[in-house]
């Protein structure tokens, strides 16, 4: 502890200097990370606010250290285990799986929902959820390696890939 500076004070600034390293960090190793959410990525998330939470908190200078070299750490071996990842089509498998195709031409594939422990009713809430009335209208339903359910009709006005995200847009006046 630094006796010339109050307690609230470094908790201020242990705060600011971890939030400010993981928005640079973020910057600095892909947007990916917040577009799309792999088993890997939430660890890493778990991981990462574990990890600097005493830093952010204790007014001791070591443990602001360790966090940062806790977060740091992270950063860089998320960013190494993605480059691996995408050289490597076999680590990606090892480490998200395939998808796994829930309906083929309307016809429900029993196993395969076995398989992901997805009963009838949620399939058909996913299905609903993408303006598709029953089974019969789907084409192809596939559960995706991020966990959502993509769906494809043969009627165009009820296709949808997977429920989108919102996403803000700013346009710009002239």
């Amino acid at each position: 502890m630094n006796p010339f500076m109050p307690p609230l004070v470094s908790v201020f600034l242990h705060t600011a200097g971890i939030y400010l390293l993981i928005i640079l960090a973020l910057r600095i190793f892909g947007k990916k990370e917040l577009a799309q959410l792999s088993v890997v990525d939430l660890v890493f998330i778990l991981l990462i606010s574990n990890s600097v939470q005493d830093a952010m908190v204790s007014t001791e200078h070591e443990k602001f250290i360790g966090g940062l070299m806790a977060a740091a750490t992270l950063f860089i071996l998320n960013y190494v285990l993605k480059f691996i990842s995408f050289r490597s089509p076999k680590v990606t498998f090892l480490l998200q799986g395939e998808p796994v195709m829930l309906i083929h031409n309307g016809k429900l594939l029993t196993p395969n929902l076995r398989k992901e422990k997805i009963t009838e009713a949620e399939l058909h809430a996913a299905i609903r959820e993408h303006g598709v009335e029953s089974f019969h209208d789907v084409d192809l339903a596939v559960m995706e390696t991020d966990g959502n359910i993509s769906i494809l009709s043969h009627n165009y006005n009820k296709r949808s890939a997977r429920r989108s995200r919102a996403h803000k847009t700013v346009t710009k006046n002239n």
